[in-house]
């Protein structure tokens, strides 16, 4: 079982004809890994048997585990979530896939939202694949905030050197101006400055937000958008007390370094945000879902069907979740210390002010 130093980290198995299984496995074959967490992946012992002949990877070992407390630390852990063989193509898309990623997806949302795992990571999938005739599967960043009885969450990618975080997620372009409000932009700048505080640990983030149209809407003439909405969104969250700025024209503002100035960076939609982040950290990128009461997190990546089977799939932003998954998972508990403490000191220091007050009432007397 793993312990407070080695949390239970789950691991869902994603696409299984995409590079999700071997970035996985190239992950925890390292034993280093193994003393940092215990991994428990939510999938089927026959597909990663058969992942492993693929690759010839023999040293990679795994415990067969009934459920989440049978997991064994030091070890990686594998809980099957179905019993039927699945026959695979690797490389090649596969509909009837769909179905066992989001087997594999709800178990470890069960799990870690009752409290039996420490976070989850999850490998890509095929969103197309996993909708259904009533469900439209949107993202894993959507998933997780509807197992969290549908909290307000925030797509974050994370590398060493950059933070950025969505105001909209997976939408079409042309839907993106109606989507944006005052009321949601400042929704996701409280919920960015949280994260960077609780999960990151910093005091006081400094935020740029970045505008929606080319130039800032050059005063109206290129859309009204961040003159109504972007800009007084800023002012009212700098009113709140939050270090916030912009909105910066999105062009400029990564050319000129500028982004290097601030903590993390708002942008209005997925790739004003993302093709500049993954043109900067590609391959050493997280996926962080913030806002949540769980740790979830992801590679920068997807599927890559086009190099899946042929043992070229790097394993470093698979790796570096893992890594920002257990730094959380602490950061988090590191938090919640520091402010109990802070908690104490400030009943401690009421009650010598009371105590001073009742000596002082006590010798009027």
């Amino acid at each position: 079982m793993g312990n407070k130093a080695a949390p239970r980290i789950g691991i869902t198995i994603g696409d299984l004809n995409g590079i999700g299984v071997e970035v996985i496995m190239k992950t925890f074959i390292d034993k280093r890994v193994l003393e940092m967490c215990t991994p428990i992946i939510y999938g089927s012992s026959k597909a990663l048997s058969y992942h492993r002949n693929i690759f010839q990877m023999e040293e990679f070992k795994y415990n067969i585990v009934s459920s989440v407390e049978d997991a064994r630390a030091g070890a990686v852990n594998v809980v099957n979530c179905w019993d039927e063989p699945v026959p695979l193509k690797i490389g090649q898309p596969d509909r009837t896939l769909g179905q066992y990623a989001m087997r594999s997806l709800k178990a470890a949302a069960y799990d870690v939202v009752q409290g039996r795992i420490q976070a989850v990571v999850t490998a890509p999938v095929n969103k197309s694949h996993l909708c259904t005739d009533s469900k439209v599967f949107y993202g894993q960043t959507e998933f997780f905030s509807e197992a969290c009885g549908g909290r307000n969450s925030m797509m974050f990618l994370v590398s060493a050197d950059l933070k950025v975080g969505l105001v909209t997620n997976h939408i079409p372009i042309s839907a993106v101006s109606a989507a944006l409000s005052q009321e949601l932009i400042l929704k996701k700048l409280q919920i960015m400055n949280t994260a960077l505080q609780e999960d990151f640990l910093l005091q006081r983030p400094k935020i740029a937000v970045l505008a929606l149209n080319p130039h800032a809407g050059d005063e109206g003439l290129i859309g009204s958008e961040d003159d109504d909405i972007v800009g007084p969104a800023v002012k009212q969250a700098k009113e709140n007390g939050l270090l916030v700025f912009g909105p910066y024209a999105a062009d400029g503002f990564f050319g000129s370094g500028t982004h290097r100035q601030f903590d993390a960076i708002l942008s209005m939609y997925h790739d004003q945000g993302l093709v500049p982040f993954k043109a900067l950290s590609f391959g050493h990128g997280v996926n962080v879902t913030c806002g949540l009461p769980i740790v979830r997190t992801s590679p920068d990546h997807g599927t890559a069907y086009n190099i899946a089977g042929k043992n070229v799939a790097n394993p470093d932003s698979f790796r570096e979740a893992v890594y920002m998954a257990i730094d959380i998972y602490r950061n988090r508990q590191s938090f919640q210390d520091m402010r109990e403490n802070r908690v104490l000191k400030v009943e401690l220091k009421d009650d010598d002010n009371k105590a001073t007050s009742d000596v002082s009432l006590s010798d009027d007397a």
